[in-house]
């Protein structure tokens, strides 16, 4: 699927589909889309609908004919979530781009008792709603039609017992001395649910890996050099989409 994605509320029921407002205005002004050029119209949820620009008229209305039946796209066997300790300043929002890009299917962000970055109040409320927005525009540009969910913040003890319903879970630790598995090795589900858990740029604490631990958390390893928390999760993503054949 190479055709620009544009998201909307609801997929038409006809053959014809008027986009306008925001959407509208990127189609229209940014991307200068011309008649007779593809598209696809999407919900974000895994439904989407190919079209073609019958006309551009003014500034922000994009009026797409001859759109096809609408299909979904199946949810994937093995569903991969990640859970994402809080990082400084903008690596946050570069974290979940190249996690959405790369092709996870939630993300959950983790308040850790290292982050120095904290979403209190006012601030946890724009954070959480740039996360959201970051997520919704990687998944337009990486041509998704099923973009991740991004979650509300949670703590130690409620990421403790979202870890306690996986079939896999995996706390990446980059200690070598630690006791850890590769990730490329350890045994994969066939379907269910797989969650990762990155730690902030002080690490994991003691006391969270025990939490962790308690609940069946596995400490895994992804090489020899340490990543970035804003970069972990994508490669740890990445890892597991070709070894579980949705990269095949």
């Amino acid at each position: 699927m190479t055709a620009p994605v544009f998201v909307v509320e609801q997929l038409p029921g006809g053959p014809e589909f008027v986009l306008d407002g925001p959407e509208g205005r990127h189609a229209v002004s940014v991307k200068r889309l011309n008649p007779g050029e593809d598209v696809v119209l999407t919900d974000g949820r895994g439904r989407w609908a190919e079209g073609v620009v019958r006309a551009a008229e003014g500034k922000d209305r994009l009026v797409v004919t001859g759109l096809e039946p609408v299909r979904e796209e199946p949810a994937p066997a093995a569903h991969i979530t990640v859970v994402q300790a809080l990082p400084k300043g903008d690596r946050g929002e570069l974290a979940v781009e190249t996690m959405t890009e790369t092709g996870v299917d939630a993300i959950v962000p983790w308040q850790a008792a290292r982050c120095v970055t904290r979403w209190k109040g006012d601030r946890g409320v724009k954070s959480l709603a740039k996360w959201r927005t970051t997520a919704r525009e990687a998944g337009k540009q990486s041509r998704r039609v099923r973009f991740p969910d991004v979650t509300d913040v949670l703590t130690t003890k409620q990421a403790a017992a979202l870890l306690a319903t996986a079939d896999l879970a995996v706390v990446l630790h980059e200690d070598r001395d630690h006791d850890s598995e590769p990730l490329a090795t350890v045994a994969l589900p066939e379907a269910g649910k797989i969650i990762l858990v990155v730690g902030p740029e002080g690490g994991v604490s003691p006391d969270e890996l025990a939490a962790f631990a308690a609940v069946g958390a596995r400490t895994c390893r992804l090489g020899p050099t340490v990543l970035r928390t804003s970069t972990a999760g994508t490669a740890a993503t990445a890892l597991l989409l070709g070894r579980t054949g949705r990269w095949s």
